[in-house]
């Protein structure tokens, strides 16, 4: 199949499993072109049958704001045309999945068409599709979409409250880890040792946005710290960093919190965790929080959102509620300070991501959809 993918290139969730899928599809014989402003940030610089167009978008004074999404049904026109692809696929609904049905519009008035499948990562839905100024589109956009997928039953609950979807089926489809990639045993901790003196290491991963709660994070960590002596390795970047930084500060752990900026191999970080912290108001997911649980780290994270899908409490960590920093610490005390629990809820981890959650079986899950999207019978969106 020739696959069109589109997705926010920037750190986060959603672009990663975009990325990870799309390399995953080049593997297994299929063309891959990614469509979007910029080289997705887990894209390599090349890889066969994997193929990156870039969407330009022009300024002219006139336009207050550039007109992406019009620029990019515009490429998605040009791709699908130029290079006779069967499948756009859309991760995260706004712009991208409106921007495939001009395109598509466009296509067929020429005697063309091209399928189109939008997968739904969270806030498209949660937070920003419900806004009034997107709501009637993120709606329209889902149900002109030929085949509709979210990333969690949680997701999927949440796009039929809030939105209805007259006639469409939202299949979930789980995010998915490579094993080989996050195991622990392969990778060298790329952080010296002088640095983290001895002490236990704690991290977390996000672009840092309100929804992410860092502040807890550095709370929670803060309260470990005085039971356990501990480092919290902060990865990514984002608004509420300063925030962060300055938490640290005024509890009087900035010196033992690194932070790190945005990393993409984050693999090699993971393979030297002891703990993994997400404190979210809520995750439609919780990718970093697999890739940690795969690397055979402990999560302590809040019951909210996705996340219970990701993280069995009591087996493959710990879920409190959404702000319980107090029993968040508890729970990673308890873990840091027992060697013999944690090396069970490590091994267990792993396993369990690897199960439930490996690249092969999640992949051919979206092959088999395609399939079923492709076929004749299937009817479409007008």
């Amino acid at each position: 199949m020739k696959i069109g993918i589109t997705c926010y290139p920037t750190y986060g969730g959603s672009g990663a499993l975009a990325t990870e899928l799309g390399i995953a599809l080049a593997a297994r014989g299929h063309e891959v072109h990614f469509i979007t402003y910029a080289q997705p940030f887990r894209l390599p610089s090349f890889l066969p049958r994997v193929y990156f167009h870039e969407v330009d978008v022009g300024r002219y004074p006139l336009f207050e704001y550039p007109p992406y999404d019009l620029a990019l049904a515009v490429r998605m026109h040009e791709v699908v045309r130029d290079h006779q692809l069967d499948i756009l696929h859309c991760h995260y609904a706004i712009p991208h999945a409106a921007s495939a049905w001009i395109a598509r519009s466009m296509l067929r008035e020429e005697g063309r068409d091209v399928k189109v499948v939008t997968t739904l990562h969270g806030t498209d839905i949660t937070i920003v599709g419900q806004e009034r100024s997107f709501f009637s589109i993120t709606k329209f956009s889902i149900e002109k979409s030929h085949a509709v997928t979210a990333v969690s039953e949680y997701l999927r609950d949440e796009t039929y409250r809030a939105f209805g979807c007259v006639g469409c089926n939202v299949e979930v489809i789980h995010n998915f880890i490579d094993p080989a990639l996050f195991d622990r045993t392969r990778h060298v901790f790329p952080i010296p040792a002088d640095v983290i003196g001895g002490r236990k290491v704690v991290m977390h991963i996000s672009n840092f946005r309100p929804v992410k709660r860092v502040r807890d994070i550095v709370k929670t960590f803060a309260r470990i710290d005085r039971e356990v002596p501990s480092v919290l390795v902060m990865v990514g970047d984002g608004p509420e960093r300063v925030e962060a930084e300055a938490e640290a500060r005024e509890l009087g752990v900035a010196d033992h919190v690194l932070f790190l900026g945005k990393i993409d191999a984050i693999a090699p970080l993971l393979a030297g965790a002891d703990l993994f912290l997400l404190t979210s108001d809520k995750e439609s997911f919780g990718l970093s929080a697999l890739e940690a649980l795969a690397s055979g780290v402990p999560v302590i994270g809040a019951d909210a959102g996705g996340l219970p899908e990701v993280v069995t409490h009591g087996v493959t960590g710990y879920l409190c509620p959404v702000g319980d920093v107090d029993g968040m610490a508890r729970a990673g005390v308890g873990l840091l300070a027992s060697p013999a629990r944690w090396q069970a809820m490590s091994d267990a981890a792993a396993a369990d991501a690897r199960t439930r959650f490996a690249e092969s079986a999640v992949v051919a899950q979206y092959e088999a959809l395609y399939e079923r999207t492709l076929s004749p019978s299937l009817p479409g969106p007008s």
